[in-house]
C-alpha cells in the first residue's frame, strides 16, 4: 500500500445513521478509486446500524467494522474523534500515503476520491482538501450550498496527507477539531482547501451545523466551539451576522453568537496554545480586512519558506502520538 497514490485509508466513526448510511456506502463502493481499507466504527449503536455494517462488510473485503460499546449517548465533537481513534488504533498509518475522516450521512460523486488524489499528487503542499457540501431543501427538493470557505477542508470529509496529519498532530478531542487542524496546517505551511466543482460537490443529508437535538442547538455548539479555538469576539460577532442571512434565518447566527458569549461569560475551558491563538487571530483580522479567499492565499504565499514536510509535530497535544 505506501508508497502507492490509490493507497488510502477512511476512517468513519457512526452512532445510529442507520437512516442515511446506505447512501454513503453505496457511494464509496462506486468510487473510480476505492479505498485500500475503509475502517467504520460503531459507536455504541442502538439502532440497526451494526447489522448493516456486517452486512457490507462481508461482501466487502477492504471495508472492516470496529464495534465500541454504548457510552448511553451521543457525544458530538469528542465522541466522534474518541471513536476515529478507536479506529486509528486498529491499523498501521504507516501502511497508507492518505488517510480520510468520513461521516457517514453523505452521498459522494463517483470520482471524488481520484480527483482529491489527482490534485494532492500535482501539489505537495496541500496536505489537507476536500470537496463542498450541499443540502437538499425540503420545500424545492434542490440542492443548495453550506457556504463554507476555501481556508479548509470540511469536517464531514476531512482527506490527508499522513504526512500533514501526523505533522499537525492529528484532531483534538474537542468541538472545532475541524476548524484547529486547518489552522494548524497553515501554521506549517501546509495548505488547507475546498473545491467547489461539480464532481466534488457532495450531498450532506444532515445539514451542517445541525444536530440531534435540532440545527439551533448545533450552531450553539458552533460558537462553544469557537470560543474554545481562541476566536477573537470581533471575528465571532461578524461570522454570526453573516450566518444570520442563512438558514435557519436569523436565529442560527444568535445561537452560535450566544453560544460563543456564553462560554466567554462562564470563562469555559479554551485550547491553551498561546502561539496558536495569535496565529489564528492574526489570519482572523487578515480574514475581515481582505476576505478568507484572499487571505488564506496570503498565508498560502508565505507558507512556502516554512513549509518542512520531515519535520516532527510540534504541538505538545499530539494526538496522533497518543492514539497510536
Amino acid at each position: 500500500m505506501k508508497n502507492n497514490s490509490s493507497g488510502y485509508l477512511i476512517i468513519s466513526p457512526c452512532r445510529n445513521e442507520s437512516a442515511y448510511m446506505r447512501h454513503t456506502l453505496d457511494s464509496v463502493i462506486r468510487q473510480s478509486q476505492q479505498p485500500s481499507l475503509w475502517v467504520i466504527v460503531n459507536d455504541g449503536s442502538t439502532d440497526d446500524t451494526p447489522e448493516i455494517l456486517e452486512e457490507y462488510a462481508r461482501q466487502h473485503d477492504f471495508i472492516r467494522v470496529v464495534h465500541r460499546k454504548n457510552r448511553g449517548h451521543r457525544s458530538v465533537g469528542p465522541g466522534v474523534i474518541d471513536a476515529f481513534y478507536a479506529g486509528l488504533q486498529s491499523i498501521n498509518l504507516n501502511d497508507f500515503d492518505f488517510i480520510c475522516k468520513l461521516d457517514l450521512d453523505l452521498i459522494l460523486p463517483d470520482r471524488y476520491f481520484e480527483i482529491l488524489l489527482d490534485r494532492m499528487a500535482k501539489n505537495p503542499r496541500i496536505g489537507c482538501c476536500s470537496g463542498k457540501p450541499y443540502y437538499r431543501d425540503e420545500k424545492t427538493g434542490q440542492l443548495v450550498s453550506e457556504k463554507c470557505g476555501d481556508e479548509n477542508a470540511i469536517g464531514a470529509s476531512k482527506f490527508y496527507r499522513v504526512s500533514c496529519f501526523r505533522q499537525i498532530g492529528g484532531f483534538v478531542r474537542q468541538v472545532m477539531w475541524d476548524g484547529i487542524d486547518g489552522h494548524r496546517c497553515r501554521m506549517l505551511g501546509w495548505i488547507a482547501c475546498s473545491w467547489d466543482e461539480p464532481d466534488l460537490r457532495f450531498t450532506h443529508l444532515r445539514p451542517m451545523g445541525s444536530s440531534h437535538k435540532g440545527i439551533l442547538t448545533g450552531r450553539k455548539r458552533h460558537g462553544v466551539g469557537q470560543y474554545y479555538m481562541g476566536t477573537g469576539v470581533i471575528y465571532m460577532t461578524v461570522s454570526a451576522l453573516y450566518r444570520m442571512s442563512r438558514p435557519p434565518y436569523l436565529l442560527g447566527g444568535m445561537a452560535m453568537w450566544w453560544g460563543y458569549m456564553s462560554s466567554l461569560y462562564q470563562g469555559r475551558e479554551r485550547l491553551e496554545d498561546p502561539t496558536f491563538r495569535k496565529f489564528l487571530r492574526g489570519f482572523q483580522w487578515s480574514c475581515l480586512f481582505r476576505g478568507k479567499k484572499k487571505a488564506a492565499l496570503l498565508y498560502h504565499e508565505r507558507g512556502k519558506s516554512i513549509w518542512d514536510p520531515s519535520r516532527p509535530c510540534p504541538f505538545p497535544d499530539n494526538q496522533v502520538g497518543r492514539a497510536l
